[in-house]
């Protein structure tokens, strides 16, 4: 069974970096687009980068600059390297892939279960 699993969330002062991991377990047929989305109190979920399979990224206006998506397609993992942290950067940060299980399915969108980064002023 296909699952993302989240690492490397935590707290943080302003200016420190942190580094976010997912890895897809499960050994699906493909992996294609890999992205990251945070979701603040109250506020609507938001993409935050996105990484194709070949390699081009994609990065919200307020994150360019600071966060670097990059991904590792031989052991199916995506990173997403965040330095100035600030405190509007605290959310729960979530992985989104887009995955074909196997031969026969077609792809649809995968949820890691998100984990916490909270940055201190």
């Amino acid at each position: 069974q296909v699952q993302l699993v989240e690492s490397g969330g935590g707290l943080v002062q302003a200016g420190g970096s942190l580094r976010l991991s997912c890895e897809v377990s499960g050994s699906p047929f493909s992996s294609n687009a890999m992205g990251w989305y945070r979701q603040a109190p109250g506020k609507q979920r938001e993409l935050v980068a996105v990484i194709a399979r070949g390699g081009v990224t994609n990065y919200t206006d307020s994150v360019k600059g600071r966060f670097t998506i990059s991904r590792d397609n031989a052991k199916n993992t995506v990173y997403l390297q965040m330095n100035s942290l600030k405190p509007e950067d605290t959310a729960v940060y979530y992985c989104n892939v887009d995955i074909r299980p196997n031969v026969v399915s077609g792809s649809r969108m995968y949820w890691g279960q998100g984990t916490q980064v909270t940055v201190s002023a």
